[in-house]
């Protein structure tokens, strides 16, 4: 029998690191997630190069950084904690939509792009996204990446990016022809899992057909065209 003073465990909040040269900025992101039981702004750094000592000394769930600040960019800063700190969860802060930031981001590894007119609650979101292993990019961002022709992210890719890692294994599965059966086989899980994934990604995509997710995920790269 447990004795009475015993409390249950709280449970493990996502730690968060945020990072911008403003510090009305800082103040209004910290008050936004605060509001988040499940968030704790664990560290908050004024340029990238501090960011990055912060990020070593506390190893934070996800790492919030503004892509302009001083002595050291939000993008350098980032792609210095991939390769110190490749666990670590990296969303882009920015009050530019240009497609040639987005592309360098996801070039070096990170992992969403929010615009700083992004409400409180698409934060706490985007948070919440990265940390369970997943992409967030603020609508706007995924209008601008889409309409222009220069963007070397093609739709596709990006619609690729709202999966999970296992989502798009079992997608490209489905692509080259195999069986729920056979996926399992391959990836070592069960063929109800299997199931579970292709609604999920199915419904994700809003592509209800193999034809159409054979298309989809030729068009992303994530099978090669025979």
């Amino acid at each position: 029998m447990k004795p009475p003073n015993d409390a249950a465990p709280e449970p493990t909040r996502i730690r968060v690191l945020i990072a911008d040269d403003h510090a009305l900025v800082r103040e209004g992101l910290r008050y936004v997630l605060d509001a988040d039981p499940g968030i704790e702004v664990v560290a908050e750094a004024a340029n990238g190069r501090i960011a990055v000592e912060l990020a070593q000394e506390y190893v934070p769930d996800v790492v919030v950084l503004d892509i302009t600040m001083p002595e050291e960019t939000g993008l350098h800063a980032a792609a210095r904690l991939r390769a110190l700190l490749p666990s670590v969860r990296i969303l882009l802060l920015s009050m530019h939509d240009q497609s040639e930031y987005v592309r360098e981001g996801m070039r070096i590894g990170t992992h969403g792009y929010l615009l700083k007119d992004s409400a409180g609650e698409e934060l706490r979101a985007a948070i919440h996204a990265v940390h369970a292993g997943g992409t967030f990019f603020s609508p706007a961002v995924v209008k601008r990446l889409t309409a222009t022709e220069a963007a070397s992210v093609s739709a596709p890719q990006l619609q690729v990016e709202q999966l999970t890692p296992r989502e798009r294994d079992v997608l490209g599965g489905v692509a080259r022809g195999l069986t729920n059966k056979a996926i399992a086989a391959e990836l070592g899980i069960s063929r109800r899992t299997v199931e579970a994934h292709r609604e999920s990604l199915m419904r994700k995509l809003e592509i209800h057909s193999v034809a159409g997710l054979t298309r989809l995920a030729l068009e992303a790269g994530l099978v090669a065209d025979a």
